[in-house]
């Protein structure tokens, strides 16, 4: 019942040998906008809002922060699409960080992302369950959070069945929120065309009356605080350049012509409302968001409020899809270079990064309960992530264009983006911290330390781990060949005691396996098969190139295996899958032999330490107890043996 049910939800296995399948569940640059671009836009629901209020009872600075506003998004967008250019197999601000300033750097860029994209999941279902609430009455407002917690298990579930079925799901609220807003903007602009002369001379009229009372940089440093509060308008900007592998090819251009509309988009949605604010002198009211009084007092109808921030509530959390997408993905990654566990860079059978978006859920929620749905503490924690990775990401950029300075003629263009964009996001970085250190960034800043430090243990660990596997290796090259060289062209008995045996690469742990079996069994399996599993991982999978690619290699390794059989004086043979399940594609190439070979016993090697450890299961998949459980429900015998470590 529980399979039906999975497969229900999530869906039926891709093949992944389809030559199709990479163009079916890529991204072209419209849904990557929808899906993954979306963040950014999204972020006018309370980034302006967020800045507008700091702005307390100096509203008429609101024209110079719209302004701020549409130029740092179109100097961070422009120096991200640079970065993509140079970057194109992706992995965004961590990569960058990464190669450019080193493995250290790196890693505080890829955890300061992953807060980021747990706080960007929080903060979208908080703000969309803001705007329907603005609404409701107040006697409702308790069942916000059950609501919100009901959202982010939808958008789970949505993403366990694949990134592109997801966006197609919440397309047509996209297409609502793009319809209402381009209505409100334009609104604004044609029922209060003759205020705005007014309006923008009483503005004006109160700034130099502002400068005289309490002087220049005073009002300066109003400006600067709100327009640093309104950092969270800028969140999700990155999000395309750290989910290249999803875009259709030729990604690059894919992910240009995506981060020209979210930057288009986000720059006039923001700065339009800011300026709305302005126009329609909206105040702040209880309960309610500014957007809220905003279209309250265009005057268009209730019909329409309602409309409108129900298209925000809604793409608010396609908006928090973003962080499903992208945050499994910085965990790949980082799985890949050994910061966190393995397990992270599986796929699917659907090719989702399931273990990750179950995470990135998890974590969600519980960021959830600590700000109990408080959208100011989140927007605070949000804002402080996301410019760490933008300021490492800018200044690796910078460090690129000096270096190469001598070979790359367009520096002189490149380079001043990249420079303001690190003197941007540092100096937002500093006012942030500065003002709200107390009320939320210290918490931040606080979980962001503890993930790197966590990361540092794991990757020593596995570090340790190599060693060892390095060291089995190496003693393996010391042992004699005592059996008599086997015919290569000598062939299996059906009938006959035979040996398979589980290997995954070429080394030391299949090696000392199969030492082992010719130690505890003499002279009784005359012939072994040699059984693998190709997996493909978020690593590998880059197209079906990458498939044959595996293939490839899998048998190579085999072949390997099979010649130092031959050796030993083993009759060998050898049979592989490709899959993205190991346990369930050896279950199944496992019974392919036990038919094949009645009285076959099937073999795997496990890593034994000499002081068992409660993370060793957390960081090793176990994969051979769990194929040995399979096969024993099936009453195939398997052993498994034990490689000291």
């Amino acid at each position: 019942m529980f399979d039906r049910l999975r497969r229900v939800l999530i869906g039926a296995p891709r093949n992944i040998q389809d030559p199709s399948l990479y163009h079916k569940i890529s991204l072209a640059a419209l849904l990557a906008w929808i899906g993954i671009g979306v963040d950014g836009l999204t972020s006018s629901a309370y980034g302006p809002d967020e800045a507008f209020r700091a702005l307390a009872s100096h509203t008429e600075l609101a024209l110079f922060l719209a302004a701020a506003t549409a130029i740092t998004v179109f100097v961070i967008s422009y120096a991200y699409s640079r970065t993509i250019e140079q970057f194109p197999s992706g992995g965004g601000g961590y990569a960058v960080a990464t190669k450019l300033l080193g493995a250290p750097f790196g890693v505080v860029s890829g955890c300061a992302l992953l807060v980021d994209y747990i706080l960007t999941i929080t903060v979208s279902i908080t703000s969309g369950a803001d705007q329907v609430f603005s609404f409701l009455p107040l006697s409702m407002h308790q069942y916000k959070l059950p609501l919100e917690f009901l959202g982010l298990v939808v958008l789970v579930i949505l993403n366990l069945r694949g990134v592109k079925e997801s966006i197609k799901v919440l397309m047509p609220v996209f297409l609502l929120f793009v319809f209402c807003h381009i209505v409100m903007l334009i609104g604004i602009g044609v029922t209060h065309f003759q205020d705005i002369p007014a309006k923008l001379a009483r503005a004006s009229n109160e700034v130099q009356t502002g400068v005289g009372s309490i002087g220049l940089l005073a009002m300066f440093l109003i400006l600067a605080r709100a327009y640093a509060q309104g950092a969270g308008t800028y969140t999700g900007i990155e999000a395309v350049s750290n989910s290249l592998d999803v875009l259709r090819e030729p990604k690059v251009a894919t992910a240009k012509r995506t981060m020209l509309y979210m930057a288009v988009s986000l720059a006039v949605l923001a700065g339009g409302i800011l300026v709305g604010y302005l126009v329609l002198d909206v105040r702040v009211e209880p309960g309610k968001t500014l957007n809220a009084v905003l279209l309250e007092q265009l005057g268009f109808g209730q019909w329409f409020v309602v409309l409108t921030l129900a298209s925000e509530a809604a793409l608010l959390c396609l908006a928090a899809q973003t962080g499903v997408i992208g945050g499994p993905r910085v965990l790949a990654n980082m799985a890949l270079d050994s910061w966190v566990p393995h397990r992270f860079r599986s796929l699917s059978e659907r090719l989702a990064l399931q273990d990750g978006v179950i995470l990135m859920g998890a974590a969600g929620a519980a960021a959830l309960i600590y700000a109990n749905g408080n959208i100011t503490t989140l927007v605070t924690m949000y804002a402080i992530n996301v410019f760490i990775t933008f300021s490492l990401t800018q200044l690796g950029m910078c460090r690129f264009w000096v270096r190469h300075r001598a070979d790359r003629p367009e520096w002189k263009r490149v380079l001043p983006t990249h420079v303001v964009g690190l003197i941007l996001c540092v100096g937002i970085l500093a006012i942030v911290i500065y003002e709200k250190f107390f009320e939320g960034a210290w918490v931040t800043l606080a979980v962001t330390g503890v993930l790197i430090g966590l990361c540092f243990l794991i990757r020593r660990y596995y570090r340790t781990v190599q060693i060892k596997f390095d060291r089995l290796a190496e003693q393996f090259d010391e042992l004699p060949l005592t059996g008599a060289t086997c015919p290569v062209d000598a062939k299996l008995d059906p009938n006959a005691p035979t040996a398979a045996l589980l290997v995954s690469g070429y080394g030391g742990l299949g090696l000392h396996s199969l030492v082992s079996i010719l130690r505890l069994f003499p002279n009784h399996y005359k012939q072994i098969v040699f059984v693998s599993v190709g997996v493909m991982d978020m690593g590998n999978y880059k197209g079906i190139a990458e498939v044959d690619r595996l293939k490839t290699q899998t048998q190579a390794n085999l072949e390997k295996y099979v010649a130092m059989a031959h050796r030993f004086g083993l009759i060998a043979t050898s049979m592989m899958r490709i899959g993205t399940d190991p346990v369930s594609e050896a279950e199944q190439l496992c019974a392919e032999v036990a038919q094949q070979f009645p009285k076959v016993t099937f073999f795997a090697g496990n890593l034994v330490f000499q002081k068992e450890t409660w993370y060793q299961r957390l960081f090793h998949n176990e994969t051979a107890f769990a194929v040995q459980r399979r096969l024993h429900w099936l009453g195939l015998p398997m052993l498994i043996l034990p490689i000291r470590a």
